[in-house]
């Protein structure tokens, strides 16, 4: 192997600008709506929550939104990112499909989500925020924002999800590294967690049930903002400098993907490789596929519904049109920690709805059958999240093998496992087991979904 599989650009080849796909779609997005109210928000109202630059890039009908340079200078630790040809992989499925897959993993936090971290604190610190406090699910969003705050100078307050706390102490102790203080949820620490706490002690927690803590403190403190590593408009805008690498990576090689897929918790993973080959797809009627892979386990896409659902459990935050499972559901302890979110981000719900994207679902024990194929061959260790993804491009690779016809197939390898080897003990033991909600779970959560006026 000469090495000619890793495709690289150079610093100075670095996008400038984000990639905002709204201005793309065929119709514009279903506005956000005040939790109280259910009428649609103004930016005052998120004032208490996000600084200014952000709330405007949540709704800007700019197509391209430039990149700060102090941001620029942060993001040059590690990018670009390598595309990498998978030409192992490839060999071991014997297909004649060509695999690629975007390397997020190369990132200081071990996954692409430093790509919104950074200028969250950024556009935090200039606007004289001290503190930001979020949530985190298998903590590789919790150990981004620390390390984004660190650089920035800002105080960062992390409440883990606790299935994934106790699972994944070593996210824990890279959060601390970075100067972050860790809470598990749910934690007596706030109105949110004790309700939660007395209604089921033994509460393995939730996204949902993290963020409602999250934005309680953030909402009580003047000088503390909330900041959301995916779901929300401006959160796949930062990630769309993925894409913008990998379309430059591969008009290098003269290629073009037929197919583009992605894991999806809340969506910002895929989002950020897909939306800028989207746009060849919106604007030109390119015939790329793009296919967003979830949990069988939290199956918000394929088994959710399509409506205005709170994003936390306790109903603080914004109404978003999204895929949901209600936001009751409390999802299985499945090791794909960042997977577990009732909700989905409303853009990539709305191109779902609109056919754009098409969403497929697993359970945990193929995942990690494919992710330990894509270790023997590639070498990198999957996350459970990333495992997802890896296993899609699997799939797709065989039926190109079955079908004998060549196709061109890029995955975002959205993060590293190295933290996560006590899933992969489970699954070498046998005592990893796939995890299926029934449907009758489903329906009860969605029960409780808001009432919002007629006009939405």
């Amino acid at each position: 192997m000469t090495g000619e599989h890793k495709i690289l650009l150079s610093e100075r080849e670095l996008p400038t600008a984000w990639y905002n796909i709204i201005p793309d779609l065929d119709r514009p997005p279903a506005p956000p709506r005040h939790p109280a109210t259910g009428k649609p928000l103004s930016p005052e109202d998120l004032a208490v929550l996000f600084p200014m630059a952000l709330i405007q890039q949540e709704a800007s009908p700019e197509r391209f939104i430039p990149i700060p340079e102090p941001v620029l200078d942060v993001y040059r630790i590690w990018r670009p990112t390598p595309l990498v040809r998978a030409y192992r992989l490839e060999q071991a499925l014997g297909t004649p499909a060509h695999i690629y897959y975007k390397n997020e993993s190369v990132s200081p936090a071990g996954s692409h989500k430093p790509n919104t971290a950074v200028p969250q604190a950024y556009y935090n610190k200039i606007e004289g925020t001290k503190r930001l406090v979020t949530e985190t699910g298998a903590g590789q969003w919790g150990s981004a924002l620390s390390m984004a705050c660190n650089f920035f100078g800002l105080e960062c307050k992390v409440f883990m999800v606790k299935v994934s706390y106790q699972q994944k102490p070593y996210r824990r102790s890279l959060m601390q590294t970075w100067g972050a203080t860790v809470v598990p949820s749910p934690s007596p620490e706030t109105a949110a967690g004790r309700a939660i706490l007395e209604k089921d002690p033994n509460s393995p927690g939730s996204l949902g049930i993290a963020i409602s803590e999250a934005v309680e403190v953030a909402a009580s403190d003047p000088a503390t903002h909330y900041s959301l590593g995916s779901v929300l408009n401006h959160v796949l805008l930062h990630q769309t400098i993925i894409g913008e690498e990998a379309l430059k990576q591969f008009a290098l090689v003269g290629e073009y993907p037929d197919v583009v897929i992605g894991c999806v918790g809340g969506g910002s993973n895929f989002a950020g490789l897909a939306f800028p080959f989207m746009r060849g797809r919106l604007q030109e009627g390119r015939p790329t596929r793009f296919i967003a892979v979830e949990p069988k386990a939290c199956p918000s896409l394929t088994r959710g519904i399509y409506a205005y659902d709170f994003g936390d459990t306790v109903g603080l935050t914004p109404l978003v049109k999204m895929h949901t499972l209600g936001h009751n559901f409390v999802p299985s302890g499945i090791h794909a920690g960042g997977l577990r979110y009732h909700g989905m981000a409303p853009l990539v719900s709305q191109l779902v709805v609109s056919g754009h994207i098409e969403p497929v679902a697993y359970g945990q024990v193929e995942v990690f059958e494919a992710a330990v194929l894509f270790a023997r061959t590639e070498g990198i260790i999957p996350a459970p999240e990333t495992a997802h993804a890896v296993r899609a491009a699997v799939d797709e690779a065989l039926r190109a093998k079955e079908e004998g016809k060549p196709r061109v197939i890029v995955f975002n390898f959205s993060g590293h496992g190295h933290f996560d080897m006590a899933a992969y003990d489970s699954y070498f033991s046998g005592t990893l087991v796939n995890h299926e909600h029934p449907q009758e779970d489903i329906m009860r959560a969605l029960e409780d979904l808001p009432k919002v006026p007629a006009e939405a």
